[in-house]
């Protein structure tokens, strides 16, 4: 809360004026009981020592004197100056490869070799002051970075996805827990493909996202994320490595590259999370989150592409591959690992033993299988679908073998 105006404490002062009280110290008293209202529609209380330092002001040096002085050190430095700065840098850039560091290194290293003390100067103060008066050579660094504004020229031609962390919600538990936003925008049209709040930012939750998503909106050509351990995960490679969907990845440590999305999520913060929202369970966040993407953000004017992102989007349908809810296209997200038929034609996975659906005694055969449950297991050889694997039962076989001798 900023500091009261001088409208503000001229006001306090006339209050006392009508105060109750036999003396001046009384109704100064008085005064420090009442609440007064600001110029933002804040309510404020003064303690009576401070009114009584107004006062005091007032009666010297009239109105002047209530205005409070500026600091004599504001904007300069206290602690360490420009030129401190500037001769451990010069220590400390010998020891760095030309355009192969950073600010957040070069301040790390001049710590760790005692050439500042970080309670002599804190990161943010350290690049401020790198920034303000120009201490590192031109082209160093991340100075050297060159940035272009860029859109895609049709939807699903380009997706950037990210994550958000959000409000603490009740789990099943009753203990709060804070939940994640996975949410994947398209760079065309600026829709929101899909969002959603987890508790986990896992490859599960990722994997569970990208696959409402892709159901939502289609195939994206091309997904831009960042170098997060979810996002470089092999389960992600290989999805959209079967989708036909190129995954691309933001260079190390440059947040901005991802504007659009990051600028969503401001977006999300300032009209989304501002709201009283009912967080008694991550399902009833995630239903308002659905309600206010779709029938707010998605159908609100976008300044930067002059017109509603839905309303964008769709004109770009007839060139958009949209994914068929199937079980087959559902093995698209599985997890997938490889194993050797033995030649009863079964196979072990996780200390159960199952049996193929064809002969494929003897052959190294590709299994996928949901990450969750492991209830279905489809087999897969050279590229080609086989079918679903079943448990062994010893019993079933002992019967169907002798009905076949009967036969015979």
């Amino acid at each position: 809360m900023r500091n009261p105006s001088l409208y503000l404490k001229m006001r306090v002062l006339g209050a006392i004026d009508v105060a109750e009280g036999a003396t001046i110290r009384d109704r100064i008293k008085s005064v420090a009981a009442m609440s007064f209202i600001d110029e933002d529609r804040h309510e404020r209380q003064f303690t009576w020592r401070t009114i009584s330092t107004w006062l005091y002001r007032y009666k010297i040096s009239g109105v002047t004197g209530m205005q409070s002085p500026a600091r004599r050190d504001k904007g300069k430095p206290r602690k360490i100056t420009p030129e401190e700065l500037l001769e451990a840098l010069n220590a400390a850039l010998p020891h760095f490869r030309e355009k192969k560091y950073n600010k957040s290194d070069l301040f790390r290293f001049c710590v760790e070799k005692n050439l500042l003390r970080r309670e002599q100067v804190a990161p943010t103060t350290f690049y401020r002051f790198i920034r303000e008066y120009d201490l590192l050579p031109k082209g160093a660094g991340e100075e050297n970075k060159r940035r272009l504004a860029f859109a895609m020229q049709y939807a699903n031609q380009l997706w950037q996805a990210d994550t958000m962390f959000g409000p603490h919600v009740k789990d099943a538990d009753g203990k709060m827990r804070q939940a994640k936003l996975i949410a994947f925008l398209d760079d065309a049209s600026r829709v929101l493909c899909h969002g959603e709040f987890y508790f986990d930012e896992n490859t599960d939750a990722l994997v569970a996202a990208m696959r409402a998503a892709f159901y939502k909106r289609g195939l994206p050509e091309q997904l831009y994320v960042d170098n997060g351990s979810i996002y470089s995960s092999a389960e992600i490679t290989l999805v959209c490595a079967r989708i036909g969907c190129i995954l691309r990845h933001t260079p190390v440590r440059d947040g901005a590259a991802k504007g659009k999305v990051e600028r969503f999520f401001r977006r999300v913060r300032e009209q989304f999370l501002a709201r009283q929202l009912d967080l008694s369970s991550l399902e009833k966040l995630n239903r308002q989150f659905t309600d206010w993407a779709e029938d707010e953000y998605n159908h609100t004017l976008h300044s930067a592409i002059g017109m509603k992102p839905i309303d964008r989007f769709g004109l770009d349908l007839t060139r958009i591959r949209f994914l068929a809810p199937s079980e087959t296209n559902d093995e698209l997200f599985y997890a997938e690992t490889e194993r050797t038929v033995k030649k009863d034609n079964t196979f072990s996975f996780h200390n159960v033993r199952y049996e193929t659906p064809v002969d494929l005694r003897e052959k190294s055969v590709i299994l996928r299988y949901q990450r969750s449950s492991r209830s279905r297991i489809v087999i897969y050889y050279k590229g080609q679908r086989m079918g679903e694997a079943r448990p062994l039962d010893l019993v079933a076989n002992a019967r169907l073998r002798s009905v076949r001798k009967e036969d015979l």
